[in-house]
């Protein structure tokens, strides 16, 4: 049994963290996702992805907690599912003249993804052995039906042919070389006429959401925008890529997903409607139906935490770090123990539907993943050098790239309630190695010392690299751009304070929240905020006053500035209900004496 991760996280994500291990992970009745795939009878639905999905859940929270009962739990689950694999090879639920069709192959990918993730952590033989009998089964029936995996399921084929990150995972730990053909062969369909041509788009700068005409029919083959399924394909070529060295396969999901930043992303770091790309960034300050599914957040957080290990570009690490704070933890219930399907930027939350026949739904399931990527994000380390991606309160167990010895890195800190980082390097002996800190794209004022010695030449969207001999108890203190940021879109405003994006929340009882506002200084990019600590509303984390102008009357005691309580984004709405309507994009009221004012 390998050992728990070297990480352990404190403060506000430490205990969102570990709530969600306690709440929602630990409790999940195995029987219940694992009971389907006893049954031969599905022809459309998606049951088999959910025990897959919690274990990419729990057996990281395993890694991470070290609790005994979870471990017991996901044995049980393993023996359990291992158990209904039938002479053919197959795990599933779908009838005999059903398979490989609508989302056997989806439901196959994920109970993969799940025997290996249990694999690695057991080194187990006799559920590598069935893994390797579950693809077998695959090429053998794709094989028998003589046509091309994208040929099947939704998407323009993507569902099915998402395989491809565990197709690659089995190759590097079987070495069998049939199954790094496939993965290139999956690939190589893909930019047929009837594959997703998610290379080819990609480098020709198609965004994502006109790849293909607008469906008729909006969740079945022809739709070619569902992010979701596009993400999960890019993952697996991020594997194949690491695999093969092929340059375009990085080159490709690096395309897409800057196409994705700038068309898709908005200012919580999430994106899709109705499960699809739609132009987000430029249209999210419409009300949207369904938005933000967290599928697509968890998803979206797995592949920038990917291609910011690949690449040590840091601006992957600004998009993970927003999307943490906002989509990702907005969607969040306030114990943790579940995950809404939807987050819109404005409106009401709530649970989702159950699917599936089933007590359970697809974000639910994937909800847990997205905290997974943290033990092995905040504080990374390769030939380089060591890496401080994100600053939370941790204790992080690294090593030396030169030594090789063990190096702890403290983070003491509440950020991002507070921009000031205290990081403790603490050294077996004296040291000499890179540590490179993140500068935030959006930290434009940033202070930093060693030891109370100033670091010149701190510059935002960076690593700033710091180079010398370290030795126990040396501390370098950040002190981050908290300023509230003003930004504008298509004559509305949101205001942003480090990597949080805030909301008018209905709890705070100032009238009327969609009222058009200014702020206090209509020529200035930055908003004064004001934190307050005591007498807010239960479970939010975070509340500013900022002046504003309210509405369009400025005459007598309506034309002064008032002080409006705004929150972080993730505690909007978290009642769950009407009595925490929230806002993140305010209405701005036009003034016509202002130089920059432009008639239409």
């Amino acid at each position: 049994m390998q050992q728990k991760t070297n990480a352990i996280l404190g403060g506000h994500l430490g205990k969102a963290m570990s709530q969600c291990i306690e709440n929602s992970v630990k409790v999940q009745d195995i029987a219940m996702i694992v009971e389907p795939f006893g049954n031969r009878t599905e022809t459309s639905l998606w049951q088999t992805e959910f025990w897959g999905k919690w274990m990419l859940g729990a057996v990281p929270a395993y890694r991470y907690s070290g609790d005994t009962q979870l471990l017991s739990k996901i044995c049980q689950s393993v023996s359990d599912l291992v158990a209904t694999q039938t002479d053919d090879g197959y795990i599933g639920n779908y009838a005999d003249g059903a398979r490989l069709g609508n989302w056997d192959v989806w439901g196959r990918k994920y109970t993969l993804l799940g025997l290996l993730e249990y694999y690695d952590l057991t080194l187990q033989t006799d559920v590598l052995n069935a893994a390797v009998r579950l693809v077998d089964n695959l090429l053998n029936e794709l094989s028998a039906a003589h046509a091309e995996i994208v040929t099947f399921g939704f998407y323009r084929g993507m569902a099915a042919s998402s395989v491809l990150e565990p197709i690659v995972k089995l190759y590097t730990r079987t070495k069998d070389q049939k199954y790094l053909n496939f993965a290139k062969e999956i690939v190589s369909q893909w930019e047929s006429t009837d594959g997703p041509q998610l290379i080819r788009k990609a480098v020709d700068g198609v965004n994502v959401a006109d790849r293909f005409p607008h469906p008729s029919n909006w969740f079945s083959e022809e739709n070619g925008q569902k992010a979701y399924e596009m993400m999960s394909c890019y993952q697996g070529l991020l594997e194949l890529y690491t695999v093969t060295g092929c340059a375009e396969y990085l080159h490709a999901t690096e395309c897409a997903v800057r196409n994705i930043i700038e068309s898709e992303i908005n200012v919580a770091g999430s994106g899709s409607a109705f499960e699809c790309w739609y132009h987000g960034a430029q249209n999210q300050i419409l009300p949207t139906f369904h938005t933000m599914e967290t599928c697509v957040t968890t998803t979206w957080m797995r592949l920038c935490q990917t291609l910011m290990m690949l690449t040590r570009d840091p601006a992957y690490a600004d998009m993970l770090e927003r999307t943490l704070y906002n989509a990702y933890l907005a969607a969040m219930s306030p114990d943790a123990s579940s995950f809404s399907k939807y987050s819109p930027l404005e409106g009401t939350r709530g649970a989702g539907e159950d699917q599936c026949g089933l007590t359970t739904n697809c974000c639910i399931a994937n909800g847990p993943r997205g905290f997974m990527v943290l033990p092995s994000t905040v504080v990374t380390s390769d030939e380089t050098g060591i890496y401080i991606n994100l600053y939370t309160e941790s204790v992080v167990n690294t090593r030396s790239s030169v030594s090789g010895n063990s190096v702890i890195i403290t983070q003491n800190t509440d950020y991002p309630a507070n921009g000031t980082v205290s990081v403790v390097v603490q050294t077996e002996t004296p040291d000499a190695f890179l540590v490179h800190f993140r500068i935030p794209a959006w930290s434009y004022l940033t202070s930093m010392t060693v030891n109370g010695d100033e670091v010149e030449d701190v510059i935002p969207g960076s690593y700033k690299v710091l180079e010398r001999v370290w030795k126990s108890g040396d501390t370098v203190t950040l002190v981050l751009d908290m300023r509230g940021r003003v930004v504008e879109q298509s004559n509305h405003f949101a205001i942003e304070r480090g990597p949080i994006v805030l909301a008018r929340d209905a709890r705070f009882d100032e009238g009327y929240i969609d009222e058009c506002a200014v702020v206090s200084d209509e020529s200035s990019a930055y908003a004064q905020l004001e934190r307050e600590v005591n007498g807010t509303p239960e479970n939010i984390w975070m509340s500013f006053t900022t002046p504003l102008l309210l509405g369009s009357n400025r005459e007598r005691e309506f034309g002064e500035p008032k002080p409006v309580h705004m929150c972080d984004f993730a505690s909007a709405g978290n009642t769950w209900d009407q009595r925490s309507r929230y806002r993140v994009w305010l209405p701005k009221t036009l003034n016509v004496m202002l130089q920059e004012y432009k008639p239409y």
